[in-house]
């Protein structure tokens, strides 16, 4: 393999987490008068972060989002995790068959990356080497998190490869000048692989690819 590094997102590529926010995303911006489609949120949500995703809701109800929506969305999904979050299919064998450093790059807020991780049996896998947008202030598409880690764990870009499911994620990456390997899912494959992913379906693949590079 010519990757010394490999950075994994955590939402969508380690955890089953998306669905489950981007459902209690969709059911408080109904409340307030906000129709979203689940099948148009999963896509456009993916990757961004939170406070672009509030910002367009509020477009949505053409209004400010009441002061306490975050902290609620926050709860109901923290709570939701506990009991329904999953680890992706086929990642824990991934893993286990690493033989290069890895870590984790998130938007999330470290205290979600460690629940996420915790609950689904990863956390001993990754610690100590969970990284979060909110600690620099850099969100995807911004390369920043990448970078970041990257310089962290000791590597340069053009020795490291993104493990990403999502545009930003994918746009990210490569502005940082990484190679990125992109989880496609439904539909979203041409746009992945138009931005420069290398795309595989099953995480079973990924052992696949990386040792063909």
């Amino acid at each position: 393999m010519k990757y010394k590094c490999i950075i994994f997102d955590c939402d969508g590529v380690l955890v089953d987490s998306e669905g489950i926010s981007t459902r209690i995303l969709v059911e408080m911006s109904r409340v307030l008068g906000a129709e979203i489609e689940m099948n148009f949120a999963l896509d456009y949500f993916s990757g961004k972060s939170l406070h672009s995703i509030l910002e367009f809701i509020e477009g949505r109800i053409n209004k400010k989002l009441p002061g306490h929506f975050e902290q609620e969305f926050r709860k109901q999904s923290f709570r939701a995790f506990k009991t329904e979050l999953r680890p992706i299919k086929g990642i824990v064998n991934v893993l286990n068959n690493i033989t290069v450093p890895y870590c984790v790059a998130s938007s999330g807020p470290p205290e979600k990356i460690r629940l996420n991780l915790t609950t689904t049996g990863l956390i001993e896998k990754f610690e100590n080497r969970i990284f979060s947008s909110y600690e620099i202030g850099s969100w995807k598409p911004d390369p920043g998190i990448f970078k970041h880690a990257a310089r962290t764990m000791g590597f340069k870009p053009s020795e490291c490869v993104v493990i990403e499911d999502s545009v930003a994620g994918i746009k990210a990456a490569r502005t940082g000048g990484f190679d990125v390997f992109g989880f496609a899912k439904g539909n979203n494959h041409s746009e992945l692989e138009r931005l420069g992913a290398q795309i595989f379906f099953e995480m079973e693949k990924l052992l696949d690819m990386l040792n063909e590079h």
